[in-house]
């Protein structure tokens, strides 16, 4: 480029107020189209309804910040102000469309956690319940992470505590696994579930001793009782002379209802009814004694009988 040429001066641009003008206002356009989707999208436009939260404190609240139900977004805080009572009042905007998540019976929760923000949630359990009405104020249910961590603490201070004292050599659970060691020890032993049951072997021995002490006595008994020559024996025997005599008297006991018909028969002939009678009585006299004599002995020779009178008569 030559002197000359630098010493020209430039061409002015046509139109450049006019193309500023122009761009000035497709960009304040361009602001305010996208504004007006953003606050579409968020719901600005959108018909809501008011629910008024009540809360101890309102730390970790800021007008803006969403409440969610089943982690979708179906309100927005608008305004966070403290009532006469000293309780926080959050007011939120519920879009109509999103109401219908809302009944009566809905509870409403603030979560403060360690890290991350504050979370309001809604919780409907029953659907069909009717739908919360316009300004409706609802007690929310405050659960705070740090404020557990006290309690928390001492939660687990307490069970480690526990735990050492459960460990101890001392401790009542050693005690007992100690015990149980022992008893299964004494199951291994000789005599096995006898000897541990009754504490030692020494203990067990002794039972089967006295056990069959009582073996052996059960044995003779039953040989004294059953055996060849025992009681029963003698009892049997017994019996049998018993029955021969209780024969012989039944034979007289006839004798003397004979003589009775024939002293009836004949009453003339009273001196020899009056013979056979004294004769027959004394058979009968005989018979009893012998009777009277058996029953002594079966009582003395079985011995579990009891002593029994016999009336005469």
């Amino acid at each position: 480029m030559t002197e000359a040429e630098q010493a020209l001066p430039a061409e002015p641009v046509a139109n450049v107020e006019t193309k500023a003008v122009i761009l000035l206002v497709l960009m304040s356009a361009l602001i305010v189209t996208f504004l007006l989707y953003v606050m579409y999208a968020r719901g600005v436009f959108d018909a809501t309804q008011r629910l008024v939260l009540v809360a101890d404190n309102s730390e970790g609240v800021i007008p803006g910040m969403d409440m969610t139900f089943s982690g979708f977004p179906i309100g927005r805080v608008q305004r966070v102000e403290l009532a006469a009572d000293g309780k926080a009042r959050i007011l939120i905007d519920v879009p109509r469309k999103d109401a219908k998540w809302l009944r009566v019976s809905s509870v409403f929760t603030m979560e403060k956690s360690m890290v991350g923000e504050t979370r309001i949630r809604a919780f409907s359990g029953i659907l069909t319940d009717p739908p919360i009405e316009e300004n409706a104020v609802r007690t929310v249910l405050a659960g705070d992470t740090a404020a557990e961590i006290p309690r928390l603490v001492a939660s687990a201070r307490s069970l480690l505590d526990n735990l050492d004292n459960m460990t101890r050599s001392d401790s009542a659970i050693n005690n007992s696994l100690a015990n149980i060691e022992t008893a299964t020890g004494r199951f291994g032993g000789k005599y096995g579930l006898l000897g541990g049951a009754l504490g030692s072997e020494a203990e067990a021995r002794k039972l089967l001793q006295t056990l069959e002490h009582v073996d052996t006595l059960i044995l003779k008994a039953d040989q004294r009782v059953f055996g060849k020559e025992g009681v029963m024996d003698d009892a049997q025997a017994a019996v049998r002379q018993l029955n021969v005599v209780l024969k012989d008297a039944s034979a007289s006991l006839k004798k003397v209802d004979a003589v009775l018909v024939e002293a009836q028969a004949v009453a003339g002939n009273a001196k020899a009814a009056t013979k056979d009678l004294a004769t027959l009585r004394g058979e009968v006299d005989a018979s009893l004694r012998k009777v009277t004599r058996l029953i002594d002995e079966i009582n003395r020779k079985w011995p579990f009988a009891s002593e029994k009178e016999l009336k005469l008569p």
